[in-house]
């Protein structure tokens, strides 16, 4: 049976400490973000249905987060390799980062046991962090669906001072 997840960090508290390959080839670390606004989306698995549409939105709305100096990194158990191609897939403008072991996605409490058909299974729970330059979690949405929510997202940035 898999290590059962700690809770969701909470806004307000600071994010957990986390290093990861990231798809452009660099180790991307909760260190490496200090001084920058970052948004952190977990999601299941690359190319599939709800996690595409997500990626797209994101995608769509690189230039606003940009302009408010906001990077952004999908997160989930896929390995580089499937990130790359998934980001040539759907011409993604940001980096998705490996966590292969699901450790990191244990670290924010969204490594949790699922059911589909029936059938119970271990997976990671989509869920996004708003971190701010100081490293603390400004905003989080702990379930989210995909349709929409790269925009929610962005409104909260903007809210950020």
């Amino acid at each position: 049976m898999p290590e059962t997840a700690s809770s969701i960090p909470a806004a307000g508290t600071k994010a957990p400490s986390f290093s990861l390959d990231s798809s452009d080839g660099t180790k991307v670390s909760l260190a490496s973000l200090k001084g920058r606004k970052a948004v952190l989306y977990f999601y299941p698995k690359d190319d599939t249905p709800g996690c595409t549409t997500e990626a797209q939105e994101f995608r769509d709305l690189m230039g606003e987060f940009k302009e408010l100096g906001v990077a952004v990194f999908g997160i989930s158990p896929d390995g580089v390799e499937s990130h790359c191609k998934f980001i040539g897939k759907q011409g993604l403008t940001f980096p998705l980062l490996a966590d292969l072991d699901h450790k990191v996605a244990g670290k924010f409490g969204l490594w949790v046991e699922k059911s589909m058909y029936g059938k119970k299974y271990w997976g990671v729970q989509r869920a996004t962090f708003l971190i701010d330059k100081s490293g603390k979690i400004a905003f989080a949405w702990p379930k989210v669906s995909p349709k929409g929510h790269a925009q929610e997202v962005l409104d909260a940035a903007k809210a950020m001072t």
